[in-house]
């Protein structure tokens, strides 16, 4: 079974010099009580069977394998269950151990037909030890697994079970122990009972055991915390003293914050504070400990369905849930209007300056058309890529805004492409013109597929980043029904695409450009160069992702994108007589494209963020123990794919004011580095609905609810930020 559960920081180091000795003495206790023990597993007392084994016994825990029945019968089923007589003031672990521990392991050796099914955990109580809470188990505790009877056995044959099993026992210390143990059981034609002791260590187990009740459960995002809702027969104020939400997964809540409980007639509300590892799209479940005004505790399992979240705004003016249609579309529009001032558009503000210089003493008709078409394009792609991450995610994986990114394929890709879209624009070579006379084709109307393809383009070259209220939208659509989430997106479109519509079909803003001439061609001829910047930094990006020989790849890639141009654009001046080099310009293309499958082979280096202003490396485990310690964090997301995290970074991150702040007021700088897919920083962002990057948050101190801030950072912004998070 496998190991679950986080370990105190006290254990590893507890292990290297006591764990050898635990199992000496474990050794010793087993070959004692082997040889001392007055009847063989399974022998005979009188007229009832032990059905225990020997034991392995320490200062802290006595612990045996014992049957709920002292023979078994052919083809039936019987429980073994790993029984644990602990000494006061130590405890064990449930499957989830909450802050510290680990769950008990046991491995069972059963005869040939034999079947056995999972651990039937009881349900746990809470240890805390200083600002460290667990869930296990103090006093006895039997961690029964169903086993069944092979039907081929015989009455007067035996059926042996072996197991090996690990534990780890706490009291301030923590210690691991582990012991073999066998149990013979006689077969006969009917199960026999155990002794008196051994079926009322069974019977308190049971007492223990969770149940399944027709109840419904809700869990919703309250800001930092979990709002968990039940609802069914028999929930009552007078009925319910006590309650707690024993979630199975590790990190869901903070294990060591109370819940506060509401209870009204037919149902209960607990309200956590929010782990670093929930998940909204994952299960969730667990188990509510229900306590009445006699004390008497149940555990109820739960399945919780996902429920609407609350919004908590941002200074940026997003919101950190799911909003409001109406508000969700408004936003979403904003959002793609920034979007054209951000820096993460810079790669394409040479299509659309030359997209612009083409609506030059055109025909109003011709102007208007070519705003529609490219209107077309940025909304087509928002569409497009909105189907794609509703696919992916109804799939089950785990993927957010500018995930293609993410792909060294793709990367590469993208860099050959704003490599050829330079040389074009230099006039290596020409698309549906010849070199000759391109001048006066730029002042006449082409076809309106280039404007089409540069919205698409636009759209897939910005999507790295998200702009201020972009966020917001971006977590809503996606956790909402596929309707909703394209309605969102086509916003997102419209907002992108609105400027150049707007000069494109209002007359006198496209008056304001100058007349058509010589400045077009030498426009178009300069901007070649920001689309080579952009092929450079995106060599850069695959460096990240792929190391050298990815780089190699790139290079490899663009010298054939080079080659390709300038044979293609010796085609275009031989008029008739290009068919060879035409074809060697296509054979070229085919060689790029066949680079591509080496980068899949390319094992992904593992993504680290840079060191900057003293940073750690983020991690669920390293945020949430600086949580229990109540100090402030500030939580920096970034990708080097990400312009708008690089401007950020090298503007307010970097400074000196930025640094003294996070110095002076000793807050710890986590940073994530999302270039390659990461599970734990996806989970992070959905916990706090959003799907792309920057993303920052600011854990204050002492506690309380994480503040995000802009995506647009400042550093007198970001300074006065700090300090109100520890002042």
């Amino acid at each position: 079974m496998r190991q679950v559960g986080r370990h105190d920081e006290r254990w590893p180091r507890l292990r290297t010099w006591r764990g050898g000795a635990a199992r000496a003495v474990s050794g010793l206790a087993l070959a004692l009580a082997v040889l001392l023990a007055p009847h063989p597993a399974g022998a005979q007392e009188g007229q009832v069977t032990v059905a225990e084994s020997a034991a392995v016994s320490s200062p802290r825990a006595t612990v045996t394998l014992i049957a709920d029945a002292a023979g078994v019968a052919p083809g039936g089923e019987v429980r073994i269950g790993l029984r644990q007589k602990l000494a006061p003031g130590w405890h064990t672990y449930w499957k989830n151990p909450g802050d510290a521990g680990t769950p008990p392991e046991i491995a069972l050796a059963l005869p040939e037909g034999a079947r056995a099914g999972e651990i039937q955990w009881p349900g746990p109580d809470r240890f805390a030890v200083g600002p460290v809470t667990s869930f296990g188990y103090g006093g006895e505790v039997v961690f029964p697994i169903a086993v069944t009877v092979p039907a081929t056995l015989k009455p007067g044959d035996t059926f042996t079970v072996s197991a090996e099993a690990s534990w780890l026992v706490c009291e301030k210390e923590c210690i691991p122990e582990e012991g073999r143990f066998t149990l013979a059981l006689p077969v006969s034609e009917a199960p026999a009972p155990p002794a008196p002791g051994i079926a009322a260590a069974f019977a308190a187990s049971d007492a223990r055991r969770p149940v399944g009740l027709d109840w419904r459960a809700r869990l919703a995002t309250e800001g930092g915390n979990l709002a968990l809702t039940v609802e069914g027969e028999g929930i009552a104020p007078e009925r319910i003293a006590g309650a707690f939400f024993y979630p199975q997964d590790w990190g869901v809540v903070v294990h060591a914050a109370p819940q506060a409980l509401e209870v009204a007639p037919g149902r209960l509300t607990l309200v956590a504070e929010k782990g670093q590892s929930f998940d909204p799209s994952a299960a969730n479940g667990g188990l509510v400990a229900v306590t009445d005004p006699a004390g008497v505790t149940r555990w109820i399992e739960i399945a919780p369905t996902p429920a609407p979240a609350a919004a908590a705004s941002d200074p940026a003016g997003g919101a950190a849930a799911r909003l409001p249609l109406g508000q969700a579309i408004l936003f979403a529009f904003l959002g793609g209007l920034i979007l054209n001032l951000m820096p993460c558009v810079f790669p394409v503000l040479a299509i659309k300056a030359t997209a612009l210089a083409r609506l030059s003493g055109r025909e109003a008709r011709e102007v208007r058309l070519s705003g529609v078409f490219y209107t077309l394009g940025v909304v087509a792609a928002f569409l497009a890529l909105a189907g794609v991450l509703l696919a992916v995610r109804a799939g089950g994986a785990a993927v957010g805004w500018g995930f293609q990114f993410q792909s060294p394929v793709f990367v590469a890709l993208m860099a050959w492409l704003m490599l050829a879209i330079g040389l074009n624009l230099s006039g290596v070579f020409e698309i549906g013109t010849s070199v000759t006379g391109a001048g006066q084709h730029l002042a006449h109307a082409p076809s309106h597929k280039g404007s089409f393809f540069t919205g698409l383009l636009a759209v897939v070259v910005a999507t790295p980043c998200t702009a201020p209220f972009m966020g917001a939208a971006l977590g809503a659509a996606l956790a909402a029904p596929w309707p909703v989430a394209l309605a969102v997106f086509l916003s997102l479109g419209l907002g992108l695409a609105a400027p150049y519509a707007l000069i494109a079909f209002v007359p006198r803003l496209a008056r304001l450009l100058p007349r058509p001439g010589l400045w077009m061609v030498r426009l178009r001829q300069a901007l070649a160069f920001p689309m080579y910047a952009s092929a450079a930094w995106l060599v850069w990006v695959l460096a990240r992702q792929a190391g050298e020989f990815g780089v190699m790849i790139a290079l490899a890639g663009a010298l054939l994108v080079a080659l390709a141009a300038w044979i293609f654009g010796i085609a275009q001046h031989r008029r008739g007589r290009g068919l060879v080099p035409r074809a060697l310009a296509l054979a070229a293309i085919v060689g790029t494209i066949a680079l591509l499958p080496q980068l899949r082979a390319v094992a992904a280096p593992s993504p680290t963020a840079e060191a900057s202003a003293g940073s750690e490396p983020f991690t669920g485990a390293r945020l949430a123990a600086l949580r229990r310690e109540g100090r402030p964090v500030f939580v920096n997301m970034t990708a080097a794919w990400c312009i708008t995290c690089l401007v950020n970074e090298r503007t307010a991150l970097s400074t000196a004011a930025a640094k003294a702040a996070l110095k002076d007021k000793g807050i710890t700088y986590l940073k994530g580095d999302w270039t390659n897919q990461d599970p734990e920083i996806t989970a992070f962002l959905r916990a706090f609905g959003r799907d792309g990057l920057p993303f920052y948050a600011l854990y204050p101190a002492g506690g309380g609810d994480p503040v995000v801030l802009s995506t647009v950072l400042t550093e007198a912004y970001l300074v006065a930020a700090l300090e109100r998070a520890a002042p």
